[in-house]
């Protein structure tokens, strides 16, 4: 008895141990889970808790102006507001979208389908449903923030270009950042992002670009604004000063109307760009928002390629322009004798093919020779130069005078064009150069291609004496390029003599002369097919010439230079000739004017046929400093890169 009797008082100790000891493991474990909650993992929480009250707005900073280089704004920025859909309450959100769609006008799949889409992202991140609110969405969205907390506005600002495709190969466009572009961007960029696409607008977008802030505030379980934290400014994008001048750009695109084609005019002394149109073109404006895809997909597949910049990226063969080229070379290597003459009856033989002149048919230019060779362009007369140059010494020459390369213009996307030589056609179709080829290469045929910039560059260069100033179109950018070629006195004299005959002594542009104005310049057919095949499929509409016209003024050393492209224009002389005489009568007309007081021209509208077509007018302002255009100077950067969406 007495031992049941001792083990029983020992039983309620051992108890009370026991559950001692659990009460103490339980308080540990707590007070351990305390710890990492209060301390361990408190920031982590935090951020977790203020997502969960404090909502984030971003404010979306302006991007910079783009100015001509007298100070009038070719590309601002207006207000408007893009709807946000909140996304922090899931539940909320799922059993709200019906009635965003029906209220926003927007397709209930097409909402769930951004809603998954942006799955992948912070939830506490708002994505844009609606990029350009309309005044019924607005009315919409502050009538129904108590049911439909998951709505915001957000002020943007929107990109306003000159309507019309004004200079819009030039400006380029914006849309929305793409992935690679995040990707790159060393977390500058986020989804969202509205970036340079195209054009001036993707060169400079560093500059354009600013910085955006953000505005917090506390809401309640609702998602209703109880009460606002901080607010970080945006910093607006910096403008930036073009060389372009708005009156030229004007004559340039009513000279051009709608012709499928490229104008550029530039001054040589500097290099800069002072007028550049493309046609056809698309309306920036259009990407401004949101391009719906099926626009998107009509113009990459429009037979025209209105997103094409013809200035710079239409590889073309330049024809009879590449004659001074031609000339050039004549003389400086005297390779071929300079009093070399020739007997042109319309055609030539070598190598036992026939090769016609312009005027096969119509006769022949009888005995040419350099003079008479560039003003009437004659054919024959170059097909002997050809012969006797050969391929290699036409391309060394083509090469240094600025051809078959990037001329260098602060421009994405710009195309090098094409010089043939021994060496290229080893290289791309592995077999052997044949000299008949250099007879076609000889007026500007066969393999080359050029840019309607390249052969700005190249005339205005050779009209200077050999230096070739690097195109830009940034004012007052510094690091401005320059490849010298020098070419003598004597070789300079007879090849600008005879550009000014070609307009002034009735030459291949007789109908572009300007009274009181060493106006010069060469013309240029380049063929689309050959004579034969062209017998053989008839002359239809497509196969028609493309008309090149190069002038400048004056005859030396020249101011100005135009380059003019029609694609299926067929006579360069009668069709781009008045179309470069245009643009450097206005140029002249505007000299005149400011050496007066005044500071635009006022042109007559043009008609190119059966449209008339109307040019937006640029906002008026004083002309600003070029240290108002941009923080200092910058220097010129080119990037090649495909046109994006």
């Amino acid at each position: 008895m007495s031992y049941w009797f001792r083990n029983d008082s020992r039983m309620p100790q051992m108890r009370l141990k026991v559950v001692s000891f659990g009460i103490v493991a339980i308080i540990t474990l707590l007070l351990s889970g305390f710890w990492k909650l209060q301390v361990v993992d408190s920031d982590h929480y935090t951020q977790l808790a203020e997502r969960n009250s404090i909502r984030t707005i971003p404010i979306i900073a302006p991007r910079g102006n783009m100015l001509d280089r007298e100070g009038r704004v070719l590309v601002d920025g207006y207000p408007s507001f893009s709807v946000l859909l909140l996304r922090d309450d899931a539940a909320l959100l799922e059993r709200t979208l019906p009635l965003v769609a029906d209220g926003l006008n927007i397709s209930l799949e097409d909402l769930r389908q951004q809603v998954e889409a942006a799955r992948p992202l912070p939830k506490f991140q708002a994505i844009v449903v609606k990029p350009e609110a309309s005044k019924a969405d607005i009315a919409f969205i502050e009538s129904h923030r108590a049911d439909l907390p998951v709505l915001e506005m957000l002020l943007v600002h929107r990109r306003r270009y000159l309507r019309g495709g004004f200079m819009s190969h030039v400006s380029g466009y914006v849309g929305e950042v793409s992935e690679q572009q995040v990707e790159s961007s060393n977390g500058r960029l986020r989804p969202g992002d509205i970036v340079g696409k195209t054009g001036l607008e993707r060169q400079y977008n560093d500059i354009l670009m600013g910085a955006d802030g953000q505005r917090r505030m506390i809401v309640n379980s609702v998602g209703k604004k109880v009460e606002d934290l901080t607010e970080t400014r945006a910093t607006p994008g910096k403008p930036i000063q073009l060389t372009i001048d708005y009156d030229l750009q004007v004559a340039a695109e009513q000279a051009l109307g709608e012709r499928k084609g490229s104008i550029v005019a530039l001054d040589p002394r500097t290099g800069e760009v002072l007028a550049m149109v493309s046609r056809p073109a698309p309306d920036p404006n259009e990407f401004a928002i949101r391009i719906p895809k099926e626009d998107w997909q009509r113009l990459n597949e429009d037979d025209d390629r209105p997103l094409l910049n013809r200035a710079i990226q239409a590889q073309l063969a330049p024809g009879s322009v590449f004659k001074i080229v031609m000339a050039t070379a004549m003389l400086e290597s005297k390779a071929v004798p300079r009093t070399m003459t020739a007997f042109c009856p319309g055609y030539a033989e070598f190598y036992g093919r026939q090769f016609k002149c312009h005027v096969y048919g119509k006769g022949g230019h009888g005995v040419v020779n350099f003079h008479k060779a560039i003003v009437q362009s004659c054919d024959v007369y170059f097909y002997n130069v050809g012969k006797q140059l050969g391929i290699d010494r036409i391309s060394y020459y083509a090469t240094k005078l600025g051809l078959g390369h990037r001329t260098g213009i602060d421009l994405p996307s710009e195309e090098p064009g094409l010089i043939p030589s021994e060496e290229w056609v080893q290289r791309v179709y592995h077999r052997k150069w044949y000299a008949g080829e250099t007879i076609s290469v000889a007026v500007g045929q066969g393999a080359v291609t050029t840019t309607p910039l390249q052969l700005a560059r190249t005339i205005g260069g050779v009209a200077m004496g050999g230096i070739f100033k690097q195109p830009h179109l940034l004012l007052h950018a510094k690091s401005v390029g320059e490849d010298d070629f020098p070419i003598s006195e004597d070789t300079t004299e007879k090849v600008t003599q005879a550009m000014w005959g070609v307009v002034n002594e009735g030459g291949t542009a007789a109908g572009a002369k300007l009274e009181g104005i060493e106006f010069s310049g060469k013309s240029g057919s380049a063929q689309v097919i050959g004579y034969t095949t062209r017998d053989k499929v008839g002359k239809q509409k497509r196969f028609k010439d493309n008309a090149w016209f190069v002038g400048y003024a004056p005859r030396r050393n020249p101011e100005i230079v135009v380059a003019v492209l029609v694609e299926e224009g067929e006579h360069g002389g009668a069709v781009g000739g008045p179309l470069a005489r245009d643009v450097v009568k206005a140029y002249y007309e505007k000299k005149t004017r400011k050496e007066q007081g005044q500071y635009t021209v006022e042109f007559k509208r043009y008609d190119p046929g059966s449209k008339k077509k109307e040019i937006p007018v640029a906002e008026a302002r004083p002309a600003i400093k070029s240290e108002d255009a941009m923080p200092e100077p910058h220097p010129l950067r080119v990037e090649h890169a495909s046109a994006q969406r």
